[in-house]
């Protein structure tokens, strides 16, 4: 019983394959040449004669088609074009991070727009701005003063930057979240 548990896991891990060559069991297979040209309906002992005469392999690409479709490739080939492919893919990728910055009740205004630079930095860099503003003691009692320094902020930054999701309090933190505008 663990035996046939343990198989299970692993083949539920492994990544699927395309069939390929003596692993082809269909009678019948519809034949496609290296250069993308129809070879038509063939058994699959012939046609895998034809790939090994070309020194290629014989690749099943659509198995659940009727009559199955393979095609005659490089495998090796194949499999390099398609991991470079998924490398760049994953290279061209940018992953965009949360930045914070932080603002009080009683913030200067020169201070205010020092963090607004910051702030305009990071959105132009295509990262997410989280701002916060901790409350502390009697602060708790004006969360309006909180939501006003929050939209002024959202204001100075409105040419490169949008509200993702609008101030809200909570527990003793108002926060706010700005995403880059996208781009046009």
């Amino acid at each position: 019983m663990f035996l046939l548990f343990l198989g299970r896991c692993f083949n539920i891990a492994k990544k699927k394959e395309a069939a390929m060559n003596e692993e082809i069991t269909d009678k019948e297979i519809r034949v496609i040449g290296e250069d993308g040209a129809q070879l038509g309906i063939m058994p699959a002992a012939k046609a895998l004669e034809i790939a090994i005469s070309k020194d290629l392999d014989l690749v099943k690409i659509a198995p659940q088609a009727t009559p199955p479709v393979c095609k005659i490739m490089d495998y090796g080939k194949y499999r390099f074009e398609q991991a470079k492919r998924e490398r760049e893919a994953r290279k061209n990728q940018k992953v965009a991070e949360i930045k914070e910055v932080r603002l009080s009740l009683n913030i200067d205004k020169h201070d205010f727009e020092t963090k607004a630079g910051h702030a305009k930095k990071f959105l132009t860099g295509g990262d997410k701005v989280k701002v916060s503003i901790r409350f502390r003691g009697r602060e708790m009692g004006h969360p309006e003063i909180g939501n006003k320094i929050m939209k002024d902020f959202a204001g100075l930054l409105e040419e490169c930057g949008v509200i993702e999701r609008q101030p809200k309090l909570d527990g003793r933190q108002m926060l706010m979240f700005l995403a880059p505008k996208p781009a046009k």
